[in-house]
């Protein structure tokens, strides 16, 4: 029997995957994004070949049609939609997304998102993009940090394999959730589509974009740019992304502390046309995380042409190598100067685009989406 396949009553049907579709849903977060991008690319499989897949949401409707891109237009390939009712919360995947896919009996089950009904009767595969809520509890209300520790570990712990979108977080979900490594599989995400800027000239102007918090170190950021404004008369900074900071970090009132408010644009969404404006005139592209589980920001960055200095940390040493500039998140003087030398020297400059340009073709969603699709097939074969 074909690995894709499965039986039924003597004669072959495809091999059926359901698919925990909730994050289509609603404003779209990362995982919402990831998702979007592997069914996009597994939509391109043939309407009649060796596999279906079976998406579970709660929006009322009876087509793929219902969650959005990229099943907005007509045609869905092998998908089809179940309707589960309800809120798309913890309850609701345990409980009647438990049910319903148990009486659609896949073949195997793919959890996008850290956690996965533990009633499910049928083998799991789950992603985990990070266990943060694990290494760092003091980023979480007491009551998400323990719902999301109690449920991802029972998750990972139960699933036949395990997705960890870097060789990093691989290694926490072996440490931390106590998954064995062989049931774990690192599949890098891929690189969502990026524009490329017009042709404009490049101004001093250091670019962050991103959700606020505070392990992305703006406070130090802001102050190394009051280092860099010294050197560069003319270069400003344009923080762009929703402040979650917690404790909240008022970044104006911290500009205005360094003397730079004058210089210090903080924007909390710009619109597609004026981020890659924004991309096109940056000369640097600051992203001082010193957590993250795989991180997209400084990929897209690179991708618009823009180099990238990032903090030091083992994910961005894996993922980036050596198209971005590290620097420890909290050494101010060192960010300073990192900024300076990637505005002012040309060498620098060409040399972290060159980089850049030989690391990103390793990011694409095609890739992943087939290495992740093995993955589920060998874990549906262990059933």
């Amino acid at each position: 029997m074909p690995p894709s396949s499965a039986r039924d009553g003597g004669r072959q049907r495809p091999f059926r995957i359901g698919v925990d579709a909730r994050e289509l849903l609603g404003n779209r977060t990362g995982v919402g994004r990831y998702l979007a991008a592997l069914c996009a690319e597994w939509r391109a499989l043939p309407s009649h070949g060796p596999h279906e897949f079976v998406l579970f949401g709660q929006a009322p409707g009876d087509t793929p049609a219902v969650l959005g891109a990229p099943f907005e237009d007509e045609g869905n390939g092998p998908f089809r939609y179940q309707v589960v009712p309800g809120d798309g919360g913890t309850w609701w995947e345990q409980t009647r997304l438990a049910a319903a896919v148990n009486a659609s009996e896949p073949d195997v089950l793919f959890a996008p998102g850290y956690a996965a009904p533990l009633r499910a009767r049928m083998p799991v595969v789950v992603t985990i993009h990070d266990v943060s809520f694990e290494t760092h509890p003091e980023w979480f209300s007491w009551r998400e940090g323990m719902r999301r520790r109690w449920l991802t570990r029972r998750s990972a712990q139960r699933a036949a394999r395990v997705v960890a979108v870097s060789g990093f977080t691989r290694d926490e979900v072996v440490t931390c959730l106590g998954v064995p490594r062989e049931r774990v599989s690192v599949i890098w995400s891929g690189l969502h589509h990026v524009e490329q800027p017009r042709r404009v000239e490049r101004e001093s102007l250091v670019l962050y974009v991103g959700s606020i918090f505070n392990r992305r170190h703006i406070p130090e950021l802001i102050r190394a740019f009051a280092r860099v404004a010294t050197a560069i008369p003319d270069a400003h900074l344009v923080l762009v992304g929703d402040n979650r900071s917690h404790p909240r970090q008022d970044l104006a009132h911290l500009a205005s502390s360094a003397g730079v408010a004058h210089r210090v644009s903080v924007r909390a969404y710009v619109d597609e046309a004026e981020l890659w404006s924004l991309y096109g005139r940056a000369a640097a592209f600051v992203f001082l995380s010193e957590y993250e589980g795989f991180g997209f920001a400084p990929l897209e960055a690179m991708a618009a042409g823009v180099p990238a200095i990032v903090g030091d940390t083992a994910v961005a040493r894996e993922i980036y190598g050596d198209a971005a500039r590290l620097v420890g998140v909290e050494d101010v003087p060192a960010i300073a100067d990192a900024i300076v030398d990637v505005i002012r020297n040309g060498e620098t400059h060409a040399r972290l685009r060159a980089a850049a340009a030989r690391r990103l073709p390793r990011f694409t969603w095609a890739r992943a989406a087939a290495e992740t699709l093995t993955v589920i097939e060998n874990a549906g074969q262990s059933r």
